[in-house]
């Protein structure tokens, strides 16, 4: 096949477009600048907003990953994030969808977020099914451009898959895991003994298969996929396993949670806290049952090769 991807240099772009091409499909990777060391992508650089880059990057396209966008923004200085988020992974993602629109691309597979579903899970796992709850700019803005995409390629010959994963982990993640990669790295004791949640993950390479998956399968036509490893961890097994990885010694010692959550907001790190103690559980049977995939690796294992990995660096 010959697939388009947007944010080729990104965490998950790079390690998407080492795969498609190992499995011997033509990769036309949309840049803005910089480029990765892969001679066998095909480079165009211009803007999700540029028609004419787009249009010449789209040329004999099967199939385009959008994964580009705005995230991981741990202190946001824009004025107004909302409009700012809604720029980059609204209106953007509106004029690529046009233009694959226009040219017929056979399908556009749009990488959404689990935060669409909401931030935490209690008693029952989000599925497919579960109402639209985003709490947060970055989180809307992916809802919004779901349902712009539904509308505007509803009828269209471009098909449309919708892809929620849940936080991705691998080396050299961004974000939180990141953070957590780091701390669990000094060896110091971290005070998640009491914390009882349960998290659904998924590791990069899992992701990357299901997504690759995505650009072929016929019954992935007009889908909306919540994908996982298929095993909930709490934190502290998180934690062990790349403490484990990692051959460290950390202890994980009880402290009330309620307190943690406490320190949190004062710190401002009400996000962090959420992210690490609250449940966010996955029902992700549908990706297994319409399109018959398995996660390669299961999480404890992904997490201790994570932690070795890292410990190498």
């Amino acid at each position: 096949m010959n697939i388009m991807v947007t944010g080729a240099t990104g965490f998950i772009g790079q390690e998407l477009c080492r795969k498609l091409v190992l499995q011997h499909n033509f990769v036309n990777a949309l840049v803005r600048s910089e480029k990765m060391d892969e001679p066998q992508l095909k480079y165009f650089t211009g803007s999700l907003t540029d028609k004419a880059s787009l249009k010449k990057c789209m040329l004999g396209v099967d199939c385009i990953v959008h994964l580009a966008g705005r995230a991981h923004i741990l202190k946001d200085q824009a004025d107004d994030p909302i409009v700012e988020f809604r720029k980059v992974n609204v209106e953007a993602t509106m004029v690529l969808a046009s233009v694959a629109k226009e040219l017929a691309i056979k399908r556009l597979v749009f990488i959404s977020s689990i935060g669409v579903n909401g931030s935490e899970t209690v008693m029952v796992p989000f599925n497919e099914k579960s109402i639209p709850k985003p709490n947060t700019p970055y989180t809307l803005s992916k809802l919004e451009a779901e349902n712009g995409l539904v509308e505007l390629l509803g009828m269209s010959d471009t098909d449309l898959v919708i892809i929620r994963p849940p936080m991705v982990y691998g080396t050299c993640a961004p974000g939180n895991f990141a953070r957590l990669l780091k701390i669990v790295s000094l060896g110091i004791p971290l005070p998640f003994g009491s914390v009882k949640n349960k998290r659904s993950l998924i590791s990069l390479s899992n992701l990357v298969d299901f997504i690759i998956l995505c650009t072929s399968h016929p019954q992935a036509a007009g889908e909306i996929f919540l994908v996982s490893d298929g095993e909930d961890l709490s934190v502290s097994e998180i934690i062990g396993s790349l403490n484990e990885g990692m051959k460290g010694e950390l202890k994980i010692f009880p402290f009330p949670s309620i307190l943690l959550k406490f320190m949190a907001s004062c710190l401002g790190k009400s996000n962090v806290y959420q992210q690490l103690c609250c449940s966010l559980v996955i029902d992700s049977r549908k990706a297994r049952s319409y399109l018959g995939w398995t996660p390669k690796l299961d999480t404890a294992s992904s997490l201790r090769l994570v932690g070795s990995e890292y410990k190498g660096k």
